[in-house]
């Protein structure tokens, strides 16, 4: 890890020991006025890993956090980190990493809502948005700053007077997301320029070995607040699969979305290309489908979550880019349209659904070529998936209005790559104007000159 952190072989970090469940935020020690802030977003009864992890961070203990998604994360290291503002107010007090843009937006809205009565300012700084306008941000000294690693170290590399030296509080929330992701470079980068003296969370919803030597690197004698131990899905949560021919996905997608009309979906893709394509042929049957996925801009892309959170839309199609740390509350079935490549991304996604007590379902496609990666996610969740009921016949009745609509499907994403091709093109031809008028006015100052 970074030059300059303790390396080597650090001890385990201790083991919080399972205390009486607190009834209440005031309980777990946290101040009136953060008390209320919590009351008025709703949160009424602390969470599992809240419980373990506030008392400990409230003490000053560097904290590593195990806990399924979905668990109350946010709240267990934002209560702390507001906690100590109140106590010793300051600018640039706390860095909050996190692995995607849309996860940054949504810690920065709940730092805002606990912090509001207090004042506190908080920035997101993540690629896809204008970096001068991130400049301006940083100069007035946010107190919190929720960032991508990439993007951050962009800033302390070009931004002037910008530095992180005062900071007191590190965040690393979905560590092993972040890891995965590449961004250990950056995480290094950011290491080396933080003060050493700071308090440090790292919060995962898995111990990896990148986990573990980060954890070695980055934080003193924590202590671990593990929720979940082994890999699981919640208890609320039903779990089924179904087994078809691949030529008949989108038919079968069509009629489990009929069968449970009323319902919001969430349903993951493999791709960008195929999250466009299945909400086009949706949109084309009828159903209000709206894409998410990384080859769109971060303004459509922060449209499409608040059109389905507002429930404008009652259909999200999604990469994996959506799968971790989102929390949209009203999710009522998660459909892996795709299978998952990598079996714990399984957990992450169907855990978009029967949060916060509520129940769900979740239903899994399993083609002819998925079956070992699907025992593999049965393995991995130690139990064995029964099959969702279904009518064959009343499938096969909807082949040939999905023919038409997928064909239409095609067409659109034709005629949607042809535009974008030609926006570059456009984009090129201004480039190479504007170098070619640079030169010639060159050559002309260079003939006043001599």
């Amino acid at each position: 890890m970074a030059a300059g952190e303790e390396e080597g072989s650090a001890p385990e970090p201790e083991q919080e020991p399972a205390a009486e469940e607190p009834r209440s935020f005031k309980d777990l020690g946290v101040t009136d006025v953060l008390c209320e802030a919590c009351d008025q977003l709703g949160w009424k009864v602390p969470t599992k890993i809240q419980v373990e992890a506030i008392p400990v961070a409230l003490q000053g203990r560097d904290v590593i956090g195990l806990a399924e998604t979905g668990s109350g994360k946010t709240g267990a290291f934002a209560l702390p980190i507001l906690q100590a503002l109140l106590e010793t107010p300051q600018r640039l007090f706390a860095l909050v990493l996190t692995p995607t843009r849309e996860l940054a937006f949504q810690i920065s809205e709940q730092f805002e809502a606990l912090g509001s009565s207090i004042g506190v300012q908080s920035t997101v700084i993540v690629g896809g948005i204008d970096t001068m306008s991130q400049s301006l941000a940083l100069a007035k000294k946010p107190h919190v700053i929720i960032a991508t690693p990439g993007r951050l170290v962009d800033h302390l590399e070009n931004t002037k007077g910008f530095n992180l030296r005062a900071l007191k509080f590190l965040v690393m929330d979905e560590a092993d997301r972040i890891l995965n992701m590449d961004f250990e470079t950056e995480v290094d980068k950011i290491l080396k320029v933080i003060p050493r003296d700071r308090k440090t969370f790292l919060f995962s919803a898995t111990m990896t070995k990148k986990v573990q030597k980060l954890q070695r690197a980055a934080l003193k004698n924590p202590v671990k607040c593990a929720v979940s131990s082994k890999y699981q899905t919640v208890e609320k949560l039903q779990q089924y699969y179904i087994f078809i021919p691949s030529k008949f996905k989108d038919s079968y997608l069509v009629y489990i979305l009929n069968e449970l009309a009323g319902n919001s979906f969430m349903i993951f893709c493999s791709t960008c290309n195929n999250t466009q394509r299945t909400a086009l042929l949706l949109r084309n049957l009828g159903f209000t489908a709206i894409p998410l996925h990384g080859q769109m801009s971060q303004n459509k892309r922060l449209g499409s979550l608040n059109k389905f959170k507002a429930k404008a839309r009652s259909i999200l199609l999604a990469t994996d880019v959506a799968s971790r740390g989102l929390d949209i509350p009203h999710v009522d079935v998660v459909i892996n349209f795709d299978i998952p490549t990598h079996s714990k991304d399984y957990i992450h996604r169907v855990g978009r659904t029967a949060r916060a007590g509520r129940s769900g379902k979740s239903i899994t496609f399993v083609t002819q070529y998925d079956v070992e990666l699907f025992q593999r996610i049965e393995h991995l969740i130690g139990k064995k998936l029964p099959a969702f009921p279904m009518q064959e016949e009343e499938v096969m009745m909807l082949t040939e209005r999905v023919a038409e609509a997928q064909r239409i499907a095609r067409m659109e994403l034709r005629e949607q790559g042809e535009k974008k091709r030609s926006r570059n093109d456009d984009d090129d031809t201004e480039e190479a104007i504007g170098v070619r008028n640079k030169v010639a006015g060159g050559k002309k100052k260079k003939r006043k000159a001599f």
